[in-house]
């Protein structure tokens, strides 16, 4: 790892409220984006962009609600275009509505591209570089930093590098802080773009700034690639989140800037805010936090082989490029039929078992495990069943905390209302509990009937509340005859677990992964006994 070192300031700047919002399934409401602006100052960027206030309503509302909080690191922006054509700058409805905002910085963007000016703008050459310097002009009066994104740079510089230049310098005489380099349609690859960079940079002696979309997979490479050619402002946004395949990715910018290209970009505290906001961002998107993000994901650090393990557990480094908590993350061993000792080993020390490779329940439970997994089981999700598991390749047994006498699940469909019943009986210390319970569906109503069974005996099941429920089918071959494994999520408010079942019956693969995830918790709670209860 390159130690960071003072350099060249890098300008970190997100878009994750204005871009980030034009994804597909992403819709922040107002509240959203302030908590995001809020986690995003803490965090320590240099510049938000909180949206283009000459648009929509939303993003007028969100800049008055800004008004009265003080972020204590960033600074809000406001975004929009270069005056329309024909409009004097005091004129336009869009450099108004930007002033009005109140930020202490704005940006606007224009056309780099011949074929924009031409085709979609449908004016001259001369006045798309007017309308550059006239509203660049205007807005430096009045407001302290503004800065200047080229659109689509890397199309139209390639298309006639002597005009695209002329964009920028219509700019930049006007004041502009800083020329942004747009690759708006995230066509352009690393090499290329480097070597055009390069050429900008000997063009003028601006500050420049790269905004690269995702498009051809290579948003974040393009980014750090411009730094290394000497651009000082990156743009971004949270989790790569943005129009099409995205934008590029802070979450994996900054910590390539500072933990190994050696930037000074936010303090060694705030990296570690890495993972928690990069999680916060996905949930208020309401979009599931990929496991295989780079450095935050929850496999970026995760081993599976036994090999890669045992080596991990002498010296990180060599299956791990960095230390994962600097980034707010975790390392993860996870249990498999690829599982060697190591691995039960490590998971062993987790739960706070100190076995060593010579245990013979090492051996126990590498041979269950692999026998298990063998049939359809998967303990990477279900800790909780593993730790059973464990348990009783320790002790030679698992601690019964009741014993099923019966259940019968019932589906009753009357006109188009269905219904679900479940009864079972069970036995917990020589005394019987009969009982049922409603649910909507099958596993719903059983999991209801036997916590209610069980409550009367063991009260903190109360606490237990059913968070997430996936089966799988295991194999296609056999159609609705084939054998399902069911992965549970439970939770009692203070913490979560998972535990599986496998079957070719849906309900008895569910009955498992329930059992399971009830006995953890007891377990979890101290083994109680009905006696202490």
């Amino acid at each position: 790892m390159v130690k960071s070192v003072k350099k060249k300031g890098i300008a970190l700047y997100d878009t994750t409220l204005r871009d980030g919002t034009q994804a597909e399934d992403i819709n922040f409401s107002v509240e959203d984006k302030v908590r995001i602006s809020r986690a995003l100052d803490e965090l320590g960027l240099d510049y938000i962009e909180g949206g283009w206030p000459g648009s929509n309503p939303k993003d007028i509302e969100f800049f008055e609600r800004m008004k009265g909080i003080k972020l204590r690191h960033s600074t809000l922006t406001a975004f929009g275009s270069t005056r329309r054509a024909g409009k004097k700058p005091h004129n336009d409805p869009n450099l108004r509505a930007l002033l009005k905002s109140g930020t202490p910085a704005v940006t606007i963007f224009g056309k780099s591209w011949k074929l924009h000016v031409t085709r979609a703008l449908k004016v001259s050459l001369t006045e798309n570089l007017d309308m550059i310097h006239e509203s660049v002009l205007y807005l430096k009066k009045k407001v302290g930093t503004v800065f200047y994104d080229a659109e689509h740079f890397f199309n139209g510089y390639k298309d006639d590098p002597e005009y695209a230049l002329k964009t920028l310098k219509a700019a930049s005489d006007a004041g502009a802080d800083c020329l942004v380099l747009c690759d708006t349609n995230g066509g352009t690859l690393t090499r290329e773009l480097s070597d055009i960079v390069r050429e900008v940079l000997e063009a003028t002696s601006a500050p420049i700034g790269i905004h690269a979309h995702n498009d051809s997979g290579v948003g974040v490479a393009n980014s750090l690639s411009a730094v290394s050619e000497g651009v000082c402002h990156v743009q971004g946004t949270i989790n790569g989140f943005g129009e099409r395949c995205g934008n590029a990715d802070l979450i994996s910018i900054i910590p390539a800037l500072g933990l190994k290209m050696g930037f000074n970009v936010i303090s060694p505290a705030r990296m570690k805010r890495l993972g928690r906001t990069s999680r916060f961002v996905s949930e208020l998107a309401n979009l599931t936090h990929s496991k295989r993000w780079p450095y935050v994901g929850e496999s970026a650090f995760a081993h599976k082989g036994g090999i890669h393990v045992s080596a991990v557990m002498k010296e990180p480094g060599t299956y791990e490029h960095m230390d994962p908590s600097l980034v707010g993350n975790t390392r993860r061993v996870l249990v498999s039929d690829l599982s060697g000792r190591a691995n039960i080993v490590y998971k062993a020390r987790e739960y706070g078992v100190d076995l060593t490779d010579k245990n013979a329940a090492v051996k126990r439970l590498l041979q269950d495990l692999k026998r298990l997994e063998h049939e359809g089981f998967q303990f990477e999700g279900a800790e909780a069943s593993f730790e059973l598991l464990m348990e009783k390749a320790l002790h030679g047994k698992k601690k019964k905390f009741f014993k099923l006498l019966g259940f019968r699940v019932v589906e009753d469909k009357k006109q188009e209302t269905l219904y679900t019943e479940a009864t079972i009986k069970l036995e917990v210390d020589g005394k019987v509990e009969h009982t049922a319970a409603d649910g909507n569906g099958p596993v719903n109503a059983m999991d209801r009937a036997l916590r209610k069974a069980l409550e009367r005996f063991y009260p903190s099941l109360k606490d237990v509340r059913l968070i997430d429920f996936k089966v799988r089918v295991l194999e296609g071959g056999d159609g609705t005859a084939a054998r399902v494994r069911v992965l549970v999520e439970s939770g009692d408010g203070a913490s979560k677990w998972g535990t599986v079942g496998v079957s070719e019956n849906v309900i008895e693969a569910s009955w498992q992964a329930l059992v399971d995830s009830l006995e953890y918790k007891l377990f979890k709670d101290g083994k109680k006994s009905l006696k202490e209860v």
